[in-house]
């Protein structure tokens, strides 16, 4: 009895702890929102262009990426808010004379990008069927893949076995990571040295121990701008996410039947294959979509099959092209908007209603993120305490970059700045950039202020 006994006044005395614990502390549990959310590093892309430019007309879009300011359209086109510009040029454009590169066209659409609250993933292609290599290129000796006389003729076809090709094409890869790895407005790069637009596949195709060294080029001149694969050789796309690249699909959406649909055949086999179905944990996954939404709509392709692979890959970003969304797709775009990339709803916070200059402040956040991937910036999940007296950014020792789909806790104390003064602060709750320090990422609840920052409460300060 007597050991019974004490059982009970102890579970008496936890009880009444977590009543004074409760009544000690302040829990919030903000409401909800359902809109899409426009933030870092995800989203559907601009394409050759940024935001408030003019849409491609109809089915069409140009593949050669802009070299001067675009004017923006008269009026605002109905197309998603984007935080990412997506642009590509070929190599002849880049580097018209050997070792001179025309540097400025990048420079440019970075701070396009800039001035339209955009960053700027990027793509150099060697060439395409209307865009030849530089012409320096083809007098320098380099090998040739085909002769002028055969059914491709007119296409002046690299060989890509050729230790000019890698010397050449790795010169303008490393001179492009010289200048611009670690830039904060370049969001991505992409690897990309074989084939029409650089996307990995060829009628001349090379061994892979000579796409290796065309990869390597790219792991060697980016160590901190995410880098993303091409997708098309398996080979390859298994060992550039093997050594950190995420990877990007250039024709998502290709449902062509009766017969062979990659969408429905290669692509989800593929992704198996390759042993490619976790790197989204780490690195981002991006797609494009083979010819534009529009098409789609013509051919009369499944639209909730598209964007649920898309879901299911993870994916962060996607490039359309900057073509028009059929009107009866809009509401199924929206959707799809708000499940890919990361959407963070803070569910639940509790912190003290009173705390002391230089003491600790124990808090509790509960976040679930509902989207379909993480973060892959190390944004700084922060506390603000402002008031008439003074103001305290509080930064947490949170890793948000681990914040998979589903639930993620901060249980941690924070320290009070001394210098605070007495008196009632509010307790308000942001992500920030960790370059400007101010907040970046909307949250899917209420109460987001005009800097940012998310007002969730009152605090004492002794």
């Amino acid at each position: 009895m007597r050991f019974k006994s004490i059982g009970v006044v102890a579970a008496l005395m936890f009880s009444a702890a977590l009543v004074f614990a409760q009544n000690d502390s302040v829990i919030v549990r903000p409401k909800e929102i359902n809109t899409v959310l426009v933030n870092p590093g995800m989203g559907v892309q601009t394409f050759q262009r940024f935001n408030g430019d003019a849409l491609n007309a109809g089915l069409r879009w140009s593949e050669a990426g802009p070299t001067e300011v675009l004017k923006p359209a008269a009026e605002k086109p109905d197309f998603p808010e984007s935080t990412i510009s997506y642009c590509r040029w070929f190599w002849n454009v880049l580097e018209p004379e050997q070792g001179k590169y025309n540097w400025g066209i990048i420079d440019g659409a970075l701070e396009q990008a800039r001035q339209h609250h955009q960053t700027l993933n990027i793509r150099m292609m060697p060439y395409d069927q209307r865009h030849p290599l530089p012409e320096w290129y083809q007098n320098s000796g380099a090998r040739r893949a085909n002769k002028p006389s055969d059914k491709d003729g007119k296409i002046w076809q690299p060989d890509f076995t050729d230790p000019l090709f890698l010397k050449y094409w790795g010169d303008l890869v490393a001179a492009a990571g010289a200048r611009y790895d670690g830039n904060p407005h370049l969001e991505m790069v992409d690897i990309s040295s074989v084939g029409y637009w650089g996307e990995g596949w060829s009628d001349y195709m090379p061994a892979f121990k000579y796409q290796k060294p065309l990869i390597d080029i790219y792991l060697k001149a980016f160590k901190r701008t995410p880098l993303l694969m091409n997708f098309d050789e398996q080979e390859a796309l298994t060992y550039g996410t093997e050594h950190g690249a995420g990877w990007r699909l250039d024709c998502w959406g290709d449902m062509r039947t009766p017969g062979w649909g990659a969408m429905l055949d290669s692509y989800p086999e593929q992704v198996v294959r390759a042993g490619i179905q976790n790197v989204w944990e780490r690195s981002p996954v991006s797609l494009e979509s083979c010819g534009v939404p529009g098409s789609w709509f013509k051919h009369g392709y499944d639209l909730n099959y598209i964007l649920q692979q898309g879901l299911r890959w993870h994916v962060s970003s996607v490039n359309i092209k900057s073509s028009a969304i059929p009107p009866q797709w809009k509401q199924q775009f929206d959707e799809f908007e708000k499940q890919m990339g990361y959407r963070f709803i803070l569910r639940r916070l509790e912190y003290p209603k009173e705390v002391r200059p230089g003491g600790m402040m124990p808090v509790q956040m509960w976040f679930l993120n509902a989207g379909v991937a993480p973060v892959y910036r190390n944004y700084i999940l922060a506390v603000e305490l402002s008031s008439s007296e003074g103001k305290a950014i509080i930064k947490t020792s949170a890793d948000v970059r681990k914040w998979l789909p589903g639930d993620a806790v901060f249980d941690g104390t924070l320290f009070v700045p001394d210098a605070l003064k007495p008196g009632e602060y509010h307790f308000r709750v942001g992500l920030l950039d960790p370059r400007t320090g101010l907040p970046a990422i909307k949250l899917a609840i209420e109460g987001r202020e005009a800097n940012g920052w998310y007002d969730l409460g009152t605090i004492r300060v002794q």
